[in-house]
């Protein structure tokens, strides 16, 4: 695979925006030693200072005034031992954000160019130190919010996944080999595999890459959060009930009905699980325009939820309310009876223990019902603990194209159809595997995935 464009060395601010104790430069490139040389002012030369051991020095303006910018550290990795698999320098200065930026421009004005979101992965998969799958994983583990969202980013970026790809790679090249090998050769003294041996091979790829996409909720549920959305009528305290899980005033509370007219979403990290809880505009039928479009969202979420917490308010009549229609793909479903503390009011009794009872204006009042929802996040949380890989939708995407072309490879197996075609779909099945970890030339796969990081990664 051919380089990154133009191959300039390149510098960018790698730590958060905004200030701090400490702010962290990368320059990577040919030329980086030189190009931070001009602005260095050490006992040492940056070619000189030993690798990966921490210098103290000063950077000044590129413009030959000398004016000193920060007094700093400066670490040198010579490649290709560096993440980049380049000639890198990172240099450690003052956290303040006039400071931090003034030295970037010293690095731009002595030659440096602007990197791009993601460039510095980019370079370190072109370069061979990462596949395609480790250098997404390098964004899951900055992103991640739980311990176990954590955990899978570590397990891909130590190859946990791109191993299983590439050896399911391996099989097929097999498959495919001896298919073309009896096409080039057929009035040779080969032995191609038998059509049941075959057929048995192409079972145990098709096997492997179902028990990979399986895996896909799982890592939606990681990397974006398990979906639970709040439902119900106008005043049953669903603003109220996510601000109180919150433990802070996110959601604007009123006794008005319809005060809330679009989806309020937050993240919380409930029994290892990242939950994203989602906060509706009540239903109801209403001549508002813009209360009409919030109800219209509500029910988008509700179609797209992993848990939906039915609110009731228990002081009313059971026969007085509107119940939510929860769609049939929902696996989740509690319902939760607010104002317990107002009294439980006829009809409420026929749910018997499948409805918790809370009051959102209690100390403890909506314990009962983080104790349910913990319980049903607890399956999740099983499941994803158990799960050595977890798949992204482009990995998802590609690994369905794996399996559409096996089973037409198959079926034409099934057909007696000539070897040629069945090769066909061979090729195209192992193309879609080759993209998951970037073992073929993929330049728009490599820039929709790089333009998602962050500048400086």
């Amino acid at each position: 695979m051919s380089g990154v464009a133009g191959d300039a060395t390149i510098a960018a601010i790698a730590s958060p925006v905004g200030r701090g104790a400490v702010s962290l430069i990368r320059v990577s490139g040919a030329d980086a030693f030189g190009v931070v040389d001009k602005v260095w002012r050490g006992a040492q030369s940056v070619a000189e200072i030993p690798a990966r051991r921490a210098t103290l020095g000063r950077i000044v303006r590129a413009d030959g005034s000398e004016t000193l910018i920060d007094q700093v550290l400066l670490t040198r990795f010579d490649g290709p031992a560096s993440f980049t698999g380049e000639n890198v320098v990172e240099i450690a200065g003052h956290g303040g954000v006039l400071v931090t930026q003034r030295l970037l421009e010293a690095l731009l004005e002595a030659g440096a160019k602007a990197a791009g979101p993601g460039e510095f992965s980019q370079r370190a998969f072109v370069n061979g130190k990462l596949d395609l799958t480790q250098a997404e994983a390098v964004m899951d583990l900055i992103e991640a919010q739980t311990d176990l969202a954590l955990r899978a980013a570590h397990q891909q970026l130590d190859g946990g996944l791109g191993s299983r790809i590439t050896a399911m790679q391996d099989d097929l090249l097999g498959v495919l080999a001896h298919v073309e090998a009896y096409i080039d050769f057929p009035d040779e003294d080969i032995d191609p595999d038998t059509r049941s041996a075959l057929i048995s091979r192409i079972d145990r790829l098709r096997d492997t890459t179902s028990g990979l996409l399986e895996t896909h909720e799982r890592g939606r549920i990681l990397r974006h959060g398990l979906r639970l959305v709040f439902a119900g009528a106008p005043n049953v305290g669903k603003s109220s009930l996510l601000n109180v899980l919150l433990g802070y005033d996110r959601a604007i509370v009123s006794d008005v009905a319809g005060t809330t007219r679009d989806t309020v979403e937050e993240v919380v990290n409930l029994g290892g699980v990242p939950v994203r809880l989602i906060d509706t505009a009540g239903l109801r039928s209403s001549g508002d325009e813009i209360e009409h479009e919030g109800i219209q969202r509500t029910g988008k979420a509700l179609a797209s939820a992993d848990l939906v917490v039915e609110l009731l308010d228990g002081s009313v009549p059971l026969s007085e309310q509107e119940r939510v229609q929860v769609p049939e793909s929902v696996k989740h479903h509690l319902v939760a009876l607010n104002k317990s503390d107002l009294g439980v009011a006829d009809g409420w009794d026929a749910f018997g223990e499948d409805a918790v009872r809370i009051s959102c204006t209690e100390v403890d009042g909506v314990e009962p019902l983080i104790a349910a929802i913990k319980r049903e996040v607890t399956t999740s949380a099983s499941a994803l603990d158990a799960t050595p890989v977890a798949i992204n939708a482009r990995h998802r995407d590609c690994l369905q194209l794996v399996s559409s072309e096996l089973a037409s490879a198959r079926a034409l197996i099934d057909l007696g159809e000539e070897p040629e075609f069945v090769a066909e779909h061979l090729r195209a099945a192992l193309n879609a595997a080759g993209e998951v970890v970037g073992k073929l030339d993929a330049e728009d796969v490599l820039g929709k995935i790089f333009s998602s990081f962050c500048i400086g990664k």
